[in-house]
């Protein structure tokens, strides 16, 4: 009696070793993605030539009075979306994984904080720092603004005025300017620069000329 040749099953067997390949290879590429740490990256930040533009724009003014300064009157953190504030919103954008409960608050997450180029994995390790200082922005201008105007400075997500960086680090900044700290990383001090003189520009704060000169020495370490 006559059979029907079965088809050899070596071609399937191929193909399926094929698609566990890939499949592998995906999976390994996905891996080596989540292991890269977060990059903060604010929104805004400017070009070297727009950053140079805006720094020559500004005006070099002496350093106003600290009389009447309270961070009460740069009320933040406000709410943004539903249950999440500022500094919750910040967490998420510059995190990786970033997982949070009800209220909001991060419970897990990765965070890279660009100015010395630690990774932390709890939100409490992390700061979120004012760019541009408030004491800075007051001595700067801002004493005379409205506390509306200052409550909008003071929350910022348009411009690449927050950034989510180790708390340590953002403490020992306080309220200085670039002309006594800069950060640690100094391969960050380019996009720093950048960061700080388009918020003056858009905000229209004054700087001291020290202040400018070190903005521009660090400006001048830019490529683009």
């Amino acid at each position: 009696m006559s059979t029907t040749p079965t088809a050899p099953r070596f071609p399937r067997l191929k193909r399926r070793a094929a698609a566990v390949a890939v499949a592998a290879l995906a999976g390994a590429c996905l891996a080596a993605v989540n292991a890269q740490p977060a990059a903060a990256t604010p929104p805004g930040i400017p070009s070297k030539a727009t950053a140079q533009s805006q720094l020559n724009a500004l005006s070099v003014a002496s350093e106003g009075s600290m009389t009447g300064y309270s961070r009460d009157l740069f009320p933040h953190w406000i709410t943004i979306s539903g249950t999440c504030n500022t500094r919750e919103q910040v967490l998420k954008r510059d995190g990786t994984s970033v997982v949070v409960d009800s209220s909001c608050a991060a419970t897990s997450g990765r965070w890279y904080s660009p100015y010395d180029g630690a990774t932390w994995y709890a939100a409490s390790d992390v700061d979120i720092d004012h760019v541009v200082p408030l004491a800075e922005a007051w001595r700067s201008g801002a004493s005379s603004w409205t506390t509306s105007r200052r409550q909008s400075f003071a929350n910022d997500l348009t411009r690449p005025q927050l950034i989510a960086v180790t708390d340590n680090v953002n403490q020992a900044k306080g309220d200085q300017d670039p002309s006594t700290w800069q950060p640690p990383l100094s391969s960050y001090r380019c996009t720093y620069s950048k960061m700080w003189i388009t918020v003056k520009y858009s905000w229209g704060l004054t700087l001291q000329s020290s202040e400018k000169s070190a903005l521009q020495s660090m400006l001048n370490t830019c490529a683009s």
